[in-house]
């Protein structure tokens, strides 16, 4: 079996879903199929339909999209068996059922953005950049019952600087991520991979990576200076650490903090979400050990802005505190 001869239906949603699929169009695999989200309702009133990232470069490319609401749907079912595909290959999609991945006689295999079995979950970029690792990576392994939890096929590992933002780290990903699925189709085809079982990969604690909702995303100033410089990185740019400024006269805003930086300097006699400022060039909200310097940020319905931007607007002064 050849690359140009093995049938491939592809799975995935998103942009980053976008760049394995370019790999495996551009390197000449034999993609009979598009599986993805169904498309969205956008605009004021809805009326506006959006397709996918992955469904717009598939159209573009001349290949066959398929759009289940419901991945058991009878329907569906027998339009994927007429794909008659002998690998799937899934990104950034939904879970799947059994009768969806073990359709394929070689299998469904899934890029996971971490190195499993760390960092099983929905948000597993955010978490590692949130929890201050220095490295990660990406994973392909074989679909099975559990999520996240099939033997491992191949791993990458990259390394995460601590200026890096999750956005950063996302992209870089992305990119590895189209090589390495490219890879593990290739070590499929010529007999070469190997699956490793997780239980025998696990040297420590794991740690999950849930989904992120807005909660999830409000800053704790009690915590140490390099927390929560972490937090703020590993949620920048998407979906954003946010916080509430509160006035002098006890309005709340709130305001969402996309890069900071951290301060030596002690903080003894300030509070925790203590603000101080010049008004004029610089921003500091106090943390259990220290300071934060704030360099980019968003006020409720207004643009994203550097501190000078934002303070030469806002008339903040020392009146001001977060909670």
């Amino acid at each position: 079996m050849t690359k140009e001869s093995l049938r491939i239906v592809y799975m995935g949603t998103p942009d980053f879903a976008v760049e394995s699929l370019r790999c495996l169009v551009e390197g000449g695999y034999n993609v009979v199929g598009v599986v993805t989200g169904p498309d969205k309702a956008v605009g004021r009133h809805g009326s506006v339909l959006q397709p996918t990232p992955v469904k717009q470069y598939a159209v573009e490319h001349g290949l066959p999209v398929l759009q289940p609401e419901k991945l058991k749907d009878e329907a569906f079912i027998e339009q994927l068996r007429s794909l008659q595909a002998d690998l799937q290959i899934v990104v950034a999609f939904r879970m799947l059922p059994e009768v969806v991945w073990s359709m394929p006689p070689l299998g469904t295999f899934n890029l996971h953005a971490s190195l499993l079995p760390q960092y099983r979950g929905a948000a597993p970029i955010n978490w590692a950049v949130i929890n201050g690792d220095t490295e990660t990576g990406v994973t392909t392994f074989f679909l099975k019952h559990e999520i996240d939890t099939g033997a491992v096929i191949r791993q990458v590992r990259v390394p995460i600087s601590d200026t890096d933002c999750v956005g950063d780290v996302h992209d870089r990903l992305m990119v590895l991520g189209g090589r390495v699925v490219c890879e593990t189709v290739d070590a499929i085809i010529d007999g070469s991979a190997t699956a490793t079982p997780q239980e025998e990969m696990m040297t420590e604690e794991l740690r999950p990576a849930p989904k992120i909702f807005k909660d999830t995303c409000r800053i704790d100033w009690n915590r140490p200076a390099k927390q929560v410089y972490d937090f703020i990185r590993g949620l920048s740019p998407y979906p954003a650490a946010w916080t509430t400024l509160v006035a002098p006269d006890g309005m709340e805003t709130v305001l969402k903090i996309y890069v900071a930086e951290k301060l030596e300097r002690s903080s003894a006699s300030k509070p925790c979400g203590t603000v101080e400022t010049d008004g004029k060039s610089y921003l500091y909200i106090y943390t259990a050990d220290g300071a934060l310097s704030i360099r980019s940020l968003q006020l409720a319905g207004k643009k994203r802005m550097g501190v000078e931007d934002f303070l030469r607007g806002s008339r903040l002064s020392e009146g001001y505190n977060i909670k």
